[in-house]
Parts: C-alpha cells; structure tokens; sequence
C-alpha cells in the first residue's frame, strides 16, 4: 500500500501537465492509501480550478464523478488524534501547512512510524522533502 497525498491525486481527476505521470506512478502503485480528508482537498481543487477558469464548469460534475469513483477504490487513515499528534509533530520539525502535516501523519501512522523508504507520493515539492526527511522514498509524478 503506498501512501498517496492529495497534489498527486488532482491529475487522476483533470488532465493537467503531469496527468500522463501520475496515471504511470499509479500503474505501479496501484494500492492508494490517503488521509481522510483527502477527498475534501480534492473536491476543493477543483472547485477553485472552476473559480480560476482553469476548468469550465460544464467539466465539474466529470471531475466530481471521477473524485467519487477513485474515493471507492482507495483506503482512508481516519484515526484524527493518532494523525494529529504527528502532524503536530511534523510541523516543529518541517516547514508545512497543517493540511500538509496533517498528510504526512497519516503516511506516518500507516507505516508505524517506520517509513524505511517506503513510497510517498506526491507533487508537493515541500512535502516531499519532509516525507523524503521523515525516511520515506518520495515518488513525485513529473510531467
């Protein structure tokens, strides 16, 4: 199972620049295991892409589909207060948004703490680099 966040999601979901990487890096890691939360930070990027003009909203309810179906096929760390005490950890420790910290507990708490280069994937460049810090193999999807 490999800890997927949410910034390398968003290309499964609309076709952008790195959609063809991340679609690859999911053929070999197919067992997708997020935060709990993952699927709010979704809906809300594309929501705010539709805001942006970066997708037009005749392509939102498509998007929202493709959210739902790849929801049903992925696993949740949903355990809030075992996720907040590392995330809390995390942020003395990296330079993170509580969202990304809150991203990179669950991928924690999934491992036990025990990263040993276990796969983390994302487009996050300052995530990565704390995943990367925390002991975990960083996969970032390039287009």
């Amino acid at each position: 199972m490999t800890f997927w966040d949410s910034s390398a999601l968003l290309p499964l979901i609309v076709e952008e620049a790195r959609s063809r990487a991340c679609r690859q890096v999911r053929k070999t890691h197919p067992a997708i295991v997020v935060w709990a939360l993952t699927r709010t930070e979704l809906t809300s990027a594309i929501h705010r892409l539709v805001r942006e003009g970066r997708l037009e909203r005749a392509e939102l309810a498509a998007a929202s589909r493709r959210v739902e179906i790849l929801s049903d096929r992925w696993s949740e760390i949903t355990a809030l207060g075992a996720v907040r005490e590392r995330a809390e950890r995390a942020l003395g420790a990296h330079p993170l948004t509580a969202a990304d910290a809150l991203q990179l507990g669950a991928a924690l708490l999934l491992v036990g703490e025990r990263p040993r280069r276990r796969p983390f994937v994302t487009c996050d460049d300052r995530l990565g680099a704390a995943a990367e810090a925390e002991g975990f193999t960083v996969v970032t999807p390039r287009s």
